[in-house]
């Protein structure tokens, strides 16, 4: 297999670096133990943490052991972040995170075996932890002037950071410093946004005279036209399927600019170089076929929510536009997708030329009406002759929805009330 950092490197993943050289030559001694944590400060990751989760599956996959950590502890707190305090949870709320984090992560990797996958929680070496012990064993090797220079703290003074996020850095050195003592970890990385904390807990672990240790960070993505990655008009993109549907999913990834894709494939994709390399030749070929889009999207979406899940999502996006059977969609893909494109909600069926008002598909009734004479009004991929007329029961898919389409592109949904 090629050398894991030389891979990273080739796919764009690997920005700071504690020292390249020497980790090269421990991961070439290895098996190597690193970690990778998440904060359960949602009830879900989201698609900024798939970075870090891939990025751990590829250690394991080239001969590595992985520490996975979900932060019942530093939940508790919150990383500083530029926009201002953290509202801090309840125990309780965070607890319920951490297990649903836990569900997200394991998945992804193999908990047997010579490089068996753990989970591990902070909160077990932190919540025994007495105040005087965390400022005398673990704050004395912090110097106050380090921590004022992080940029998100520099950014904070001004408008204000309490002792609580500040502490943060100490608590997130300390895991490094009890997994290196507990398991021999000896790398950990994570997002470049958290270069200072990480490097805190490296220089954390030789001022107590252990180590020597390694980290690097992998690139914040971005989009090119400037937005941020893994956001949508309706808000982020997160792994828990209640929360963004695989179609959803499905269609963020389908949607990604030509400018982003081939980096994107680099960034999340498990094919190898050769196919890449392929799919960047046929994007520059052939743009408009969007093969990079649909490898992307069909990977992933299998990735998270497995094989079955992913051909009922492609197949509903096809029927949509009347290249497959609507009737064979599974009613929770059919909402899904239709939710996506705008679904209205009635209680009685109307006429078609309301159905496509109501659903956002003509300003008015009589535009709507114009729609349906100029033969550009569909329901359920049938054409619609009659505006005036109510829409018979018998079309409702699954007894409750209606696939609206103007022209070849424009859909939306309406759904029967019970």
């Amino acid at each position: 297999m090629t050398d894991i950092l030389d891979d990273l490197q080739w796919r764009g993943l690997l920005q700071d670096c504690t020292g390249l050289d020497e980790l090269r030559e421990d991961l070439a001694a290895g098996p190597l133990t690193f970690y990778v944590g998440f904060d359960p400060t949602a009830p879900s990751l989201h698609l900024g943490h798939l970075t870090q989760v891939l990025t751990a599956r590829r250690f394991q996959l080239a001969g590595h052991r992985p520490l996975l950590l979900v932060g019942g502890a530093t939940g508790l707190i919150g990383d500083p972040k530029d926009s201002g305090e953290r509202s801090l949870n309840s125990p309780d709320v965070v607890k319920g995170w951490v297990e649903k984090i836990r569900g997200q992560v394991e998945p992804f990797f193999d908990f047997e075996g010579q490089y068996a996958a753990r989970m591990v929680n902070n909160l077990d070496w932190t919540s025994a932890l007495s105040a005087i012990e965390f400022l005398r064993d673990v704050g004395k090797h912090f110097p106050v002037n380090k921590m004022l220079a992080r940029d998100v703290v520099r950014n904070r003074l001004e408008t204000g950071i309490s002792f609580t996020e500040f502490s943060y850095q100490l608590l997130q050195s300390h895991d490094y410093f009890e997994l290196h003592q507990r398991y021999g970890c000896r790398l950990q990385f994570g997002g470049s946004d958290q270069w200072g904390n990480i490097t805190a807990g490296v220089d954390y672990i030789r001022r107590r005279g252990a180590g020597p240790v390694h980290a690097f960070t992998t690139p914040l993505v971005t989009k090119a036209d400037g937005t941020k990655f893994g956001k949508t008009e309706g808000g982020a993109i997160w792994l828990d399927p209640t929360m963004t549907s695989p179609y959803a999913f499905y269609q963020f990834w389908i949607n990604t600019d030509d400018r982003d894709v081939l980096r994107y494939l680099k960034y999340f994709s498990f094919r190898s170089r050769e196919e890449l390399l392929e799919l960047e030749r046929e994007t520059a070929e052939r743009p408009f076929a969007r093969a990079a889009q649909r490898a992307l999207a069909e990977e992933l979406t299998t990735l998270l929510h497995g094989k079955e899940e992913c051909e009922q999502v492609i197949a509903a996006s096809q029927a949509l536009f009347g290249r497959g059977a609507l009737t064979e969609l599974a009613p929770s893909t059919l909402r899904s997708a239709l939710s996506e494109a705008g679904l209205v909600q009635v209680d009685e069926l109307p006429s078609v030329a309301v159905l496509f008002k109501e659903a956002g598909l003509a300003a008015s009734l009589g535009e709507a009406r114009r729609a349906v004479s100029e033969g550009g009004a569909y329901v359920n991929n049938e054409r619609v002759t009659e505006a005036d007329e109510p829409v018979s029961a018998d079309l409702l898919l699954h007894g409750q929805y209606l696939v609206l389409r103007r022209g070849k592109k424009t859909i939306a949904g309406a759904e029967l009330r019970k």
